[in-house]
Formats: structure tokens, sequence, C-alpha cells
């Protein structure tokens, strides 16, 4: 919005555009935030997990064009995937999560009635 020379801009006027502004990059920031640490992790803490990286920097990144959507995917990296990614890394691996399924080591399991 361009003033006039007959207009003067208030206090409250530049705090509502900083404050307008602030709110438009928090999406922004925190989907930035979540690609960056998503390619810093090392391949072998996204091997160790159950969270394959390519996908979730494709939807990170993918999320910067639908704002709302991308918030929500960014925060649940955030917030759900990064902590267990963090503590792989450090080394806090739990045995039982590294496990393979019973299917893949036994084979399918019989349906009931299929005996």
């Amino acid at each position: 919005m361009l003033l006039s020379s007959a207009e003067s801009l208030s206090v409250g006027h530049v705090a509502w555009v900083v404050l307008v502004t602030v709110a438009a990059c928090i999406p922004l920031a925190l989907t930035l935030w979540a690609l960056l640490d998503a390619a810093r992790r090392p391949r072998w803490v996204w091997a160790l997990s159950r969270h394959p990286q390519g996908p979730w920097m494709a939807a990170v990144t993918a999320g910067v064009l639908l704002t709302v959507i991308g918030l929500g995917i960014s925060l649940w990296y955030l917030l759900r995937v990064r902590p267990e990614l963090a503590a792989i890394e450090r080394g806090e691996i739990d045995l039982m999560d590294l496990r393979p399924h019973p299917d893949i080591v036994d084979g399918p399991r019989p349906r009931p009635g299929d005996e």
C-alpha cells in the first residue's frame, strides 16, 4: 500500500505490517528448518529409522507451495520424525524396532479357515 504525501505512518500501522510479515514468514521458516534438518541427517540414520529420507524431503519441499498443508508436514517432521532420527544419531537405538517383521522371517501366517 503506497501512502500519499498527505498520509502519515502511525506506529500502529507499522507494528501491524511488521506483525503480518513475521506471521507470513513463520511457515516458510519452519519448512526451511525441516528441509535443512532432513538433508543434513546421514544416510545411516535414515536407514536405521522407519522413515525414508526421499519422500520426507519431497513432502517438505512440496509443502512450500501449499502453506497450510506444508506447515502441517513440517511440524509433523519436526515434532515426530526429527526426535527419532536424533535419538538414532546419538546411539539410542531400540533393538526391538530393528527386528524384522515376523512375516518377513517366517513367511505369511495362514488366515483362519485356510488350514
